[in-house]
């Protein structure tokens, strides 16, 4: 990550791509932050088209861990195979001497346990979210991917309420 100035404030860029902002969720081996399209930006495009969520991998703690780098390029591979409506999307894989960098569609209306946790959902959203999941999970099944981790943390909501189901992290395909 390059660090760039800008009228006396500091911007984190990824590879001169991306401009990193907040901080959106952490695991052990990533932290995943909202950043800004700066092509998109700069192209006239949307807030909505230029935002993604980018996933920061630890180069040196991945190969520290046996099994890791062979994981995070299964999940990559997998996120590939399952484009659909109801699957954060992947837009590219970056890499730098220190980091991998997985560039994904950003789901603005964050996660779907959040919403649960403040109140009952109504019977008619709760339905559409289950649809939008049987949706998701059959088109995965289909493609051969189990993604053995569904749970409400791991589906989030696009600024239009669309369920998106993601962390592929410990899918595996049928010789898995």
């Amino acid at each position: 990550m390059a660090r760039s100035g800008r009228e006396g404030e500091e911007r984190k860029l990824v590879l001169g791509k991306y401009e990193l902002g907040r901080l959106l969720g952490q695991g052990t081996f990533a932290k995943v932050y909202y950043a800004q399209d700066l092509s998109a930006a700069g192209t006239g495009g949307t807030g909505s088209s230029s935002s993604v969520a980018i996933k920061v991998i630890d180069k040196a703690r991945l190969r520290r861990t046996e099994g890791m780098v062979e994981q995070l390029r299964r999940e990559i591979s997998i996120m590939r195979m399952v484009r659909h409506p109801n699957v954060v999307g992947i837009r590219e894989v970056l890499a730098s001497r220190s980091r991998v960098f997985v560039v994904m569609e950003y789901a603005r209306g964050g996660e779907l346990f959040a919403k649960v946790a403040r109140g009952r959902l109504t019977e008619d959203h709760a339905r559409r979210y289950f649809q939008q999941l049987v949706a998701a999970v059959g088109f995965c099944h289909r493609r051969g991917v189990a993604h053995r981790d569904l749970k409400p943390e791991n589906l989030l909501l696009d600024e239009d309420g669309r369920l998106k189901v993601t962390d592929f992290g410990l899918a595996a395909l049928p010789e898995q």
